[in-house]
């Protein structure tokens, strides 16, 4: 009780502060430290260097450089394009069309703030001149950049992997049919928001407009079947899929699209690196706590305070979820698996829960959390966008947010619906 109630309060305490989420980190592990009589700078060095030397998490900055030389080099745009052409005819086609671009972006990028920010500042305008209900426009936006995490290549499975000791190919894999149900459900809310408001339709596009935008996304939509091909094939691993997928962006970017010039390349790497940097230095503070933590066996004390739901899969799947929703509603994706990543997976292996679906059930309601008051990262990247109030965008979000929550519920029931298909793929 001791060793839980100083990590948290050190934690949080720091936080509440406004201390930033590495820094506070890099204290709680230095907290524990002192408490368990155990502190050496030396050490504390190591763990913090360690954390960011991993061969697995070179996957992060390549998967980073491949979704800025996207949005960049005008693979995103082809994609939104793509999607116009063959739905935007239907009433309210802008939002099937958000959805289906989302599902497509998710298939390259797997950063929810980038395809967010890449869909609304394209659709929103549009949404806006169809005379659009503001709020719903800006939340099914929101709700659907928060695919990207799901649908590989996915960088939260990344981190989540090298942090929790879980296989990335098999996350990877166990999140591309629960995505494609994700885009399901958002289809069916906006159908019912589209009905009940009267949305317009665009005009319907020519078939030879939509094979010539067909053939101008051909080279964007080359990415995702290299990267799931590959490594449903064995051609090449996570890690390996990251630098394929930036390499090829680069060169469609540049060479095929022709709409990246070598001064937005700068600028490009520049962002990456800056991205890179920040998630990085949380990984290693990440490191520092979780070495502590496992020095005070504290996954193992929780355990025996926790026997009580240990021995009903689907009460410890629902309880956890509950507490992962609360801590996403507070903080964003990145630092809530570096937290409690290694402490939770620990919890759900003495649990009998199959590490790869609590891995991904870890990620899928942590993505929840990044559309959910009262911080909702996601949400603000579309109210910044789109120069919307934030109550005007979480108003939005609720239909699309319940989905979601039914959806986990589902999950949770039924961890068929994650393990069949990945059994399947694999």
């Amino acid at each position: 009780m001791i060793v839980t109630a100083l990590f948290l309060i050190v934690l949080i305490g720091g936080m509440v502060i406004g201390m930033p989420i590495a820094h506070a980190l890099v204290l709680t592990g230095v907290a524990l430290m002192w408490h368990l009589d155990f502190f050496d700078a030396q050490l504390l060095a190591q763990n913090l260097q360690a954390g960011f030397d991993n061969f697995p998490l070179l996957a992060v900055p390549f998967f980073i450089l491949a979704g800025e030389l996207m949005n960049a080099g005008g693979l995103s745009r082809r994609i939104i394009d793509l999607a116009r052409a063959f739905v935007g005819h239907i009433p309210g086609g802008l939002g099937f069309v958000a959805i289906g671009a989302a599902v497509l972006l998710a298939s390259m990028s797997g950063s929810a703030i980038a395809d967010t920010a890449a869909l609304a500042t394209i659709l929103l305008p549009m949404m806006r001149e169809q005379k659009y209900p503001p709020g719903y426009s800006a939340g099914l936006l929101a709700s659907g950049g928060i695919i990207a995490p799901i649908i590989p290549p996915s960088m939260p499975f990344v981190i989540y992997g090298v942090t929790t000791n879980t296989s990335i190919s098999k996350l990877f894999l166990a999140g591309v049919f629960p995505g494609l149900m994700m885009g399901a459900f958002l289809i069916s809310a906006w159908w019912w928001i589209a009905r009940k408001h009267k949305l317009p339709a665009m005009a319907r596009v020519a078939w030879g407009a939509r094979m010539k935008a067909l053939l101008h996304s051909f080279w964007a939509m080359m990415m995702p079947v290299i990267i799931l091909g590959g490594l449903k094939g064995g051609i090449f691993t996570p890690t390996e899929a990251a630098v394929v997928a930036a390499v090829y962006a680069l060169i469609v970017s540049m060479f095929v699209y022709r709409e990246l010039t070598w001064a937005g390349l700068y600028e490009v790497f520049l962002a990456a690196g800056k991205t890179t940097a920040v998630v990085m230095f949380l990984c290693g503070a990440a490191t520092v706590t979780a070495y502590m933590i496992t020095l005070a066996d504290l996954p193992n004390l929780l355990a025996d305070s926790f026997s009580g739901v240990m021995g009903d899969p689907i009460l410890f799947m629902a309880l956890m979820m509950v507490f992962l929703l609360v801590v996403g509603t507070a903080m964003d994706l990145t630092p809530t698996i570096l937290i409690f990543g290694p402490v939770c997976a620990p919890l759900a292996m003495k649990a009998g829960i199959d590490p790869v679906y609590f891995g991904f059930m870890f990620i899928y309601v942590g993505c929840i959390g990044l559309i959910t008051p009262p911080v909702g990262t996601v949400q603000n990247v579309v109210a910044g966008v789109g120069r919307l109030r934030m109550e005007t965008v979480i108003k939005g979000t609720t239909p699309f947010l319940l989905m979601y929550v039914l959806l986990a519920v589902l999950f949770v029931l039924f961890p068929s619906l994650v393990t069949a298909p990945l059994a399947w793929m694999h």
